[in-house]
């Protein structure tokens, strides 16, 4: 009987220590995923930094962000307190409830929009680079091609291509230099530049060369026919982009002087109307205008909802214009983010100089 005892007590033992493992393996599970992610993130913001050409720790960006994010909230915190110190009325639950907001939900909010805004301008800077490489490749495909004509070997021959005045493009081949020279493949070499832009044209033209190393051809002459194609490419382009024009005029024309002008007017409409309608109802509006069924004793529409509405729909309309016309003229719109602060900020102050104008020019006939 006692044998027996013991052994449920063994077993419970047993099944206790065996949760207990199963306990742990399962944190330790959790805590490599999460380590695994951490690593995953890291790696990704290291990537688009060197894609960006920026030599900057992902742990020094990621404290600069929380600390900016800490700033903005004691901001906001700061402003509360004079808030709630100066107005009465408020228990401290609810105080406590903004604060646990602001230090939660809001610090959440503000830390994710830094995080986009950081990727949006890596981003954005990537994109620049990849223009700025596109745009001199030919003349450095160029160089490239007499150097090797000259007789020199192909790496030397793109080293000694390399001109400060091709910028991005010159420190991108110094890169692949360096990695020959700690022993990587010329064409691995090669691949890893081109990996890091998403432009097709460099991509064709690594390729191109890696094939023409390969099969041992004329080298100069490749690199130049790749030079001239790329060439009538951009020159084709540009083309394209005149042979739409008038579409742009249109887009632009209808977002940044239009739409202000007809807001304005329907804005000082809508104060003449309200005036009108003040007078009559002050004169016994419902009796004069009992015959045509209208009374202008109220107004559907106020003003300064109107003022919003319009400033509010100018920038989404400038903004979509902006990526339209960066679409059509440079057929990304990537290429047209210069353009979206100018359509906004031109919009919005024909508008309110529109409203302002037009308000003084009308409210002489009323």
């Amino acid at each position: 009987m006692i044998s027996f005892f013991r052994r449920i007590k063994r077993k419970k033992e047993k099944e206790k220590k065996e949760g207990k493992l199963e306990f742990f393996r399962k944190n330790e599970i959790k805590r490599r995923e999460k380590t695994a992610i951490a690593q995953e993130r890291k790696q990704r913001l290291r990537y688009y930094l060197e894609r960006a050409g920026i030599s900057i720790n992902p742990k020094a960006i990621s404290k600069r962000i929380f600390s900016l994010c800490i700033i903005i909230n004691l901001v906001i915190t700061s402003y509360l307190l004079y808030y709630y110190s100066t107005n009465f009325g408020y228990t401290y639950a609810k105080i406590f409830t903004a604060m646990a907001l602001v230090w939660v939900v809001v610090f959440a909010a503000i830390l994710f929009i830094i995080w986009m805004l950081l990727y949006i301008a890596l981003d954005v800077r990537v994109y620049k680079r990849k223009l700025d490489i596109e745009e001199v490749l030919p003349d450095f495909l160029q160089l490239t091609a007499s150097n090797i004509k000259s007789g020199m070997t192909i790496d030397r021959a793109l080293w000694y291509a390399v001109r400060p005045r091709f910028g991005v493009l010159a420190k991108e081949i110094e890169g692949v230099a360096k990695d020959t020279m700690g022993g990587m493949d010329l064409n691995d070499a090669l691949e890893k530049f081109a990996s890091k832009y998403d432009s097709v044209t460099l991509k064709r033209s690594i390729s191109l060369l890696i094939e023409g190393i390969s099969a041992g051809g004329e080298i100069g002459d490749l690199l130049n026919k790749i030079a001239i194609n790329i060439q009538e490419l951009k020159i084709m382009r540009k083309e394209m982009a005149a042979n739409v024009s008038t579409y742009t005029i249109f887009i632009t024309f209808a977002s940044i002087i239009a739409a202000p002008f007809l807001f304005g007017l329907s804005g000082v409409l809508i104060q003449v109307i309200s005036g009108i309608g003040a007078t009559l109802s002050d004169l016994g509006s419902t009796a004069a205008t009992s015959g045509l069924g209208i009374s202008f004793g109220t107004v559907g529409v106020d003003y300064s909802d109107f003022r919003i509405f319009a400033i509010v729909s100018l920038v989404i309309t400038s903004f979509f214009s902006a990526a339209i016309v960066s679409t059509i003229k440079k057929g990304n719109v990537k290429s047209g983010i210069k353009y979206i602060p100018l359509f906004i900020a031109v919009s919005v102050t024909l508008f309110l100089f529109a409203d302002f104008v037009l308000g003084i020019f009308l409210s002489g006939f009323f």
